[in-house]
């Protein structure tokens, strides 16, 4: 009888390196609520952050204008109430409760048909023991001024709780309609107290220094664009954001500050910010092609660049040799032309020696090749040799 060899296991190939998909990338996080909370999902997945808040929430609990709305309520309730948001919808039950006027506030919205623009405030009108009539599943305010006018508003009062800013394109349709508009003025944005760390971030974003930008409401979206105009600004901010630097909003009411200055934009397809962050994770490293190099696999990112999967952080200086280098791969980059990148008092010398510090860096001298008297270049792996 013929005894079989011992089976021997197959050699296992290593797993390749997993790397965070945000690993290399510079984020901007504009908003003023919930910002660290956004930080926190970013840096889950890899990005350095930097946060400035856009604007500021002025709750309006002392203002008259509230008091006010809420007192012709009371006496008259509205057929129709719509929630924009569940902090303005919880803030003005609160701002009610301070005034000693909240049961009757609650028992003039017991008689109206509520209709909550999303998740968050049907939340905020359950909370306060009310039911909604119907909410939008696309989050949209435009879906909701179609849900009304279908049914008719002719010689209705409805009441729309505002989130930060008049809504005029909605207010008017409701109007053109033959509904008597009464608009409830919760809170109201205006720029943050301190505008220095906005400052910094906007000449991050003009800088370079930047890959993405979120974006968690359209007052943030036009803060950023209103503050980078009053401190000169404006032009290079709107060109960094057409060109370089991704615009990720939460959703499409969002983006419209943006998209009016014809600045490309991004959104999941659920305004949720933990949908923001997965579609960023998906959509920035796809700007950024996959280069097969010296049997490698290099990809770059904003201020690291990947080698197999590998992050090799890089310094500024050598970040922008890398990017010259890849501009047009396998190509050669004369020396002049990567002077420029060191600086105005680097020399010819400096060349060869932050080629040689980046050769360091990325862990391989190989994938930079040297071409005599010309220049340098990645060494592609489907590129003929140098002559």
């Amino acid at each position: 009888m013929t005894t079989a060899p011992p089976l021997t296991p197959a050699p296992r190939t290593p797993n390749p390196p997993t790397t965070a998909p945000l690993a290399g990338f510079t984020v901007a996080v504009t908003a003023a609520r919930r910002a660290d909370e956004l930080s926190a999902l970013l840096r889950r997945k890899g990005a350095q952050v930097i946060a400035a808040p856009a604007l500021r929430i002025v709750p309006l609990s002392d203002d008259q204008r509230l008091a006010a709305v809420s007192d012709d309520l009371v006496r008259r309730p509205a057929d129709v109430v719509i929630a924009t948001t569940g902090i303005g919808f919880r803030g003005w039950v609160e701002a009610c409760e301070t005034w000693g006027t909240v049961e009757g506030l609650l028992d003039s919205l017991r008689t109206s048909r509520l209709l909550a623009r999303g998740p968050k405030a049907k939340g905020a009108i359950r909370a306060a023991g009310l039911t909604e009539e119907w909410s939008p599943p696309s989050e949209s305010s435009a879906e909701v001024l179609d849900y009304l006018l279908q049914r008719g508003v002719q010689g209705l009062r409805v009441a729309i709780q505002l989130h930060g800013e008049p809504l005029p394109d909605f207010t008017a349709a409701l109007r053109l309609a033959g509904a008597d508009v009464v608009e409830i003025p919760v809170y109201r944005w205006t720029q943050p107290e301190q505008t220095a760390p906005l400052d910094r971030l906007i000449e991050a974003i003009t800088g370079g220094g930047v890959d993405a930008v979120t974006f968690t409401s359209a007052p943030a979206a036009a803060g950023l664009l209103t503050r980078a105009r009053t401190t000169g600004h404006g032009d290079a901010l709107v060109q960094a954001l057409r060109r370089d630097v991704l615009a990720m909003c939460v959703g499409p009411v969002t983006a419209r500050p943006l998209m009016a200055h014809d600045i490309p934009t991004t959104w999941p397809e659920r305004a949720r910010i933990g949908a923001q962050v997965r579609t960023l994770a998906e959509e920035l490293p796809a700007r950024f092609p996959t280069l097969a190099v010296a049997g490698h696999r290099l990809r770059l990112r904003g201020h690291a660049v990947l080698v197999d999967g590998t992050v090799h952080t890089l310094s500024p200086t050598l970040m922008r040799l890398m990017r010259a280098l890849a501009h047009r791969p396998g190509q050669v980059q004369d020396r002049t032309r990567l002077l420029t990148c060191l600086g105005e008092d680097a020399d010819a010398h400096a060349v060869e020696t932050a080629v040689a510090r980046l050769r360091a860096a990325l862990g391989d001298a190989k994938i930079i090749q040297t071409v005599v008297k010309r220049g340098y270049r990645l060494a592609l792996d489907d590129t003929p040799g140098c002559e």
